[in-house]
């Protein structure tokens, strides 16, 4: 097991790097506008101490745009490796700092969400696979399909209309009420709470479908299984079959699966965030992206690069650590 983590640790790193590379060839080969508009921008502020050409000079060192685009590759991993983003120019706060300040509202919407789509989803699966091509596993088809298809924006308008337009039950977007200031500590709570329903109905919607097929699937092929005919051949009692011996084994697949989803919960969701005026870390990423913010939208990239290895990563650990064929191969 642990020439097999290693391996993969390598792997992992090798394609980071290259990753990064790509990231920082994006940024080299935009145009420099976007330097000399910061650069014009920080020389008219009052007390700026340094002229137009001084602060180009600087944002060019900063990020290596001077040396060239494999020095300046190394001069800017170098940098974040020591965790220095720079200064996020459309929040106008330190990266890591603006992360801090709105990861923590993408992690509650998203942890909300897993929880909602593993209690939906899987029961969901489990049950059209013991039905199948009954009236639960033709409902459940139907439904998956649906929520696959269904696009993001299109569900969060259909919200919105309905429980804001319609029945005047919730906000339309934002995370805080008229009168939040006047709230108790706990109401505070519960207010933003209010706020994250749509969102957090939006993101499960989307998200059961291809989970629930994923669970029907993999029962059907446990529910086929011979040691499964052996067991009710012995008259091992149906829920017993299904509860101790069936769902064990397609917890397998499920449990790498969503081990690979929990690193999304530090990633956000760019488009529903946006959406609903959710101020999570997917939210100001689009909006340093529409404004040119170059230092955020690297570190968002980055971010998200990472999480992605780290997501497959977990999911090839766990999957090695309940198959041991896996390690074997």
């Amino acid at each position: 097991m642990l020439k097999y983590t290693t391996k993969r640790l390598l792997y992992s790193a090798v394609i980071l790097i290259f990753v990064m590379f790509i990231i920082y060839t994006l940024m080299y080969s935009m145009p420099t506008t976007y330097l000399e508009q910061k650069a014009r921008e920080l020389a008219s502020k009052p007390g700026a101490g340094k002229s137009y050409d001084q602060w180009l000079e600087d944002l060019n060192a900063q990020y290596g745009m001077d040396k060239g685009l494999i020095a300046g590759y190394f001069t800017w991993v170098g940098t974040a490796l020591r965790g220095e983003w720079g200064e996020s120019w459309a929040w106008t706060v330190p990266v890591v700092e603006q992360f801090n300040n709105t990861v923590w509202y993408s992690f509650a919407l998203g942890l909300v969400t897993l929880i909602l789509q593993i209690i939906i989803a899987i029961p969901l699966g489990i049950s059209a696979a013991r039905r199948q091509y009954g009236f639960t596993d033709y409902f459940t088809s139907v439904v998956s399909m649906i929520c696959i298809s269904m696009p993001t924006f299109f569900l969060a308008t259909l919200l919105k209309y309905i429980f804001s337009v319609q029945l005047g039950w919730l906000d339309l977007s934002g995370m805080q009420s008229r009168d939040y200031m006047y709230l108790s500590d706990f109401g505070k709570v519960l207010d933003v709470a209010e706020h994250f329903i749509m969102p957090a109905i939006t993101l499960t919607v989307i998200g059961i479908g291809s989970l629930m097929r994923y669970t029907r699937t993999n029962m059907l092929e446990v529910l086929n299984s011979d040691y499964i005919r052996t067991a009710r051949a012995k008259g091992v009692p149906e829920k017993k079959v299904i509860n101790r011996h069936a769902f064990r084994n397609t917890l397998i697949p499920l449990v790498t699966t969503l081990g690979g989803s929990l690193t999304t919960l530090f990633s956000g969701a760019l488009i529903t965030e946006t959406l609903f005026s959710i101020r999570g870390i997917g939210y100001a990423s689009y909006h340093s992206m529409v404004q040119g913010d170059i230092p955020f939208t690297m570190f968002y990239l980055a971010l998200i690069s990472i999480l992605t290895l780290l997501g497959n990563l977990i999911t090839d650990l766990l999957y090695a650590a309940v198959d041991p064929r896996v390690r074997l191969s």
